[in-house]
């Protein structure tokens, strides 16, 4: 059921849904959303007040940065008691980064954050643009018997699946079904009806009060591992000035080489205070460090097991957590727990 005089925030950062054919060139043009009902007339069989705000000039979603994600951030929190959600239009690269950061900066959040775009503009024929906005604004709108959120935390719509924002990764740069959440189940499955799964979304709390953030540190670099691997290549990666974490993409369960340069130069990283934290490359499945000699080794080097995050989670988590200035022990141990939902971790 939708809210009783239920109002969304539509934002359009930019990407390829905001596009439109003009009729006198052919060329895909950003078109002004104030004119969206004009372009998505069905917008008008919803009964509740859509209002848009579009940034000026929008943005490729290549070019998104943490200023970026610091502007969605006070839109939504100077704007969170006007509306019952929020559906925020992004382009499909970045959308997983975004969504991951936006869950750690909006502490306390108890209402819809949807992120959502298209691999086709609104402009185009066969576009995955309409369904995907008029979902997400629908769900945005979403409330149960009691008049709470149906999701309020941040997620990412796509082709008819609701996913937690923190968890999904885009993994195909042409199909309509372009992310996907490997390690947790979807939050809700769209096709007549929208089939909710309230056991894995986050429950609404009327008590919690959003407390927007804003720092972040982006001195941070992800090395993924490849046979043959050169030690100059990870030695000049974990000595880079200023450096103060790194995502480390290792195989399977968390497994890496076992030559003692590796080992060391990690060691050697771990006591000057850079946190490393271990994560898969594998698009599903946990870090277990202590499955394999090889995870062992990395556990006893002083690489943290980052279970099974996302590297787009794993990062932005990193730089929220520096970016509040905690020291390496702090950051190491929360990295180890969940703060939105972005991690499994054994109990």
């Amino acid at each position: 059921m939708t809210a009783l005089n239920a109002s969304v925030l539509l934002i359009y950062t930019g990407g390829t849904i905001g596009m439109i054919e003009n009729a006198e060139t052919g060329a895909l043009e950003s078109f002004n959303f104030e004119q969206l009902q004009k372009h998505i007339p069905e917008l008008q069989r919803f009964d509740f007040t859509i209002d848009s705000l579009q940034f000026d000039p929008p943005m490729d979603s290549s070019d998104m940065e943490p200023g970026t994600w610091r502007k969605l951030v006070r839109i939504i929190a100077d704007n969170y008691n006007l509306y019952h959600g929020f559906v925020i239009l992004h382009g499909t690269d970045t959308m997983a980064y975004t969504a991951s950061a936006l869950s750690f900066m909006l502490e306390g959040l108890n209402k819809p954050v949807i992120l959502t775009g298209s691999q086709l503009p609104i402009g185009v024929l066969r576009t995955d643009g309409k369904e995907n906005l008029i979902t997400s604004i629908e769900i945005a709108a979403a409330v149960d018997t009691n008049g709470d959120a149906l999701v309020p935390e941040v997620c990412i719509f796509f082709e008819n699946h609701l996913m937690r924002g923190n968890r999904t990764t885009k993994l195909n740069a042409e199909n309509f079904n372009a992310f996907r959440s490997f390690n947790y189940p979807a939050l809700a499955e769209v096709g007549i009806h929208i089939k909710y799964n309230p056991s894995v979304t986050r429950a609404a709390d009327n008590s919690r009060v959003l407390k927007p953030h804003y720092l972040l540190d982006t001195n941070i670099a992800v090395l993924k591992l490849f046979p043959g691997i050169h030690e100059n290549v990870v030695a000049a990666m974990l000595t880079i000035e200023g450096l103060r974490a790194v995502v480390l993409e290792t195989y399977g369960s968390g497994n890496a080489p076992r030559k003692n340069w590796f080992i060391r130069l990690l060691r050697e990283a771990s006591e000057r205070g850079i946190v490393i934290v271990n994560i898969t490359q594998c698009k599903a499945g946990m870090v277990e460090m202590e499955r394999y000699e090889t995870g062992y080794q990395l556990l006893q080097a002083g690489v943290l097991s980052g279970y099974d995050s996302t590297t787009e989670s794993a990062v932005t988590k990193l730089m929220f957590l520096l970016g509040h200035g905690y020291d390496c022990e702090e950051i190491r141990r929360r990295m180890s727990h969940p703060m939105a939902g972005e991690i499994t971790a054994p109990e």
